[in-house]
């Protein structure tokens, strides 16, 4: 078969009973037909399992983490850490997880480390918190460590600014001893999956319970949050689509609280981060998935135009709204082109009421065929006719081109306003 070792550099770190395969069809006559036929089917499953086992990251425990740390199996090299006893009493009888011994050279260094088995920027905030604490009553020279599976550049450097020291499992830290030693080592990947209930809650469908608190800022629940979040789903009023679980608004809402986005006080659920929220919505957007996308001619412009698709809206149940490219007008300040472009979820039904032709050359009506919800979310009716919403106009912006990303600023402005007005 002329196969070469380098041919499987890719998978170097495959298992022997893999790499025995490779070598029996390697060595398998040419008239041994059976065999290659087993061989390589076990090869190709072999390889896939193995590939998809390595993306997963696993979820670790804190008594693991304990474990690694009792074992030395934690390391910030050229620094050594030696671990010297669990719950060390801190301060009226607190205790934190451990005590060790930080070394480079002949110095020697006790810390009191903080141990969390999450790495969401709640979590992070709260082991931070307890050691602050602690060192304010510290009297024995020991310095404040906090420890979990991964921590960020952005969390490392706020641990630096703030004088405490931090390590993880990947192999990333910060430790900073005053008059000593100091050492910062970031850019490591993330080997363990988050605890976050949703992956990313800012994507798909499970961002519109974000976007709904840049709407109203505070609820009393989450049933609240449920009900409002399908009042102003589109697709699920006049489309009768199915809305968002309950289940699912729970589960956004846990991730947005564990991001510090949002927080729980006085019996209610309050927006406490509106900026982070709209970066965190722009950083995850991803354009919608479409089924077919169709620029004609019709003789309606303007006004008329407009009226045109409100009426069909209203006769066909079937809802129409502009696109956050075609509605900037509505929120800043920017000139819009001669056509307009909508989204609706049924372009058949639809043309067989448009007295309309294709054009390419000279279009003035652009219709695009999708069931993303997210588009459809809080559109903001105006004289009968829906416009995207701000939130929408400004995700759509801010994946667009430098012009399109510099009249965003504008609509970021306007959102977050609202948001400070919505605010007790």
């Amino acid at each position: 078969f002329g196969f070469r070792v380098s041919c499987f550099g890719f998978y170097s770190r495959i298992t022997c009973p893999v790499a025995a395969a490779i070598t029996r069809l390697a060595m398998a006559s040419a008239n041994d037909t059976d065999l290659k036929k087993h061989v390589v089917v076990f090869l190709k499953h072999a390889i896939f399992l193995y590939k998809k086992m390595g993306g997963n990251r696993k979820v670790i425990k804190e008594t693991e983490m304990m474990e690694m740390l009792r074992e030395g199996r934690v390391s910030l090299p050229p620094l050594v850490i030696r671990f010297l006893k669990d719950q060390p009493e801190t301060w009226f009888g607190r205790y934190l997880d451990a005590l060790v011994e930080v070394s480079w050279g002949k110095q020697a260094v006790k810390f009191m480390v903080e141990m969390k088995s999450q790495s969401t920027p709640k979590v992070f905030q709260d082991a931070v918190g307890i050691v602050k604490a602690a060192i304010a009553k510290e009297r024995s020279n020991r310095l404040p460590m906090v420890m979990l599976p991964y921590l960020s550049d952005a969390q490392l450097r706020e641990l630096e600014q703030e004088g405490i020291s931090g390590i993880d499992l990947c192999g990333n830290g910060v430790v900073t001893v005053p008059g000593g030693f100091s050492v910062f080592r970031a850019g490591k990947p993330n080997r363990f999956s988050s605890s976050a209930p949703i992956k990313n809650i800012y994507q798909k469908n499970s961002s519109m319970v974000g976007r709904v608190f840049l709407v109203r800022s505070q609820f009393e629940a989450v049933k609240d949050v449920v009900n409002e979040v399908r009042q102003r789903s589109l697709l699920v009023t006049r489309w009768q689509k199915s809305p968002l679980t309950f289940a699912t608004v729970s589960k956004a809402i846990a991730g947005l609280e564990e991001d510090l986005i949002i927080g729980r006080s006085e019996g209610r659920i309050r927006l406490l981060q509106a900026d982070k929220l709209l970066d965190k919505l722009s950083q995850s957007y991803a354009p919608p998935k479409t089924r077919e996308r169709l620029r004609v001619k019709v003789e309606s412009s303007g006004s008329t135009l407009l009226e045109f698709l409100m009426r069909q809206s209203e006769q066909l149940k079937l809802p129409i709204v502009a696109t956050g490219a075609s509605s900037v007008g509505q929120y800043a300040v920017m000139q819009r082109g001669e056509m307009l472009s909508v989204y609706c979820p049924r372009l058949g039904t639809l043309l067989q009421q448009l007295p309309a032709r294709p054009d390419d050359r000279f279009p003035n009506l652009e219709l695009i065929e999708t069931e993303d919800d997210r588009l459809y979310f809080d559109a903001r009716e105006e004289r009968g006719f829906c416009w995207a919403s701000p939130v929408q106009v400004y995700l759509e912006l801010m994946a667009g081109d430098k012009r399109d990303q510099e009249t965003a600023v504008q609509v970021r402005d306007r959102i977050l306003r609202d948001a400070e007005a919505q605010r007790p």
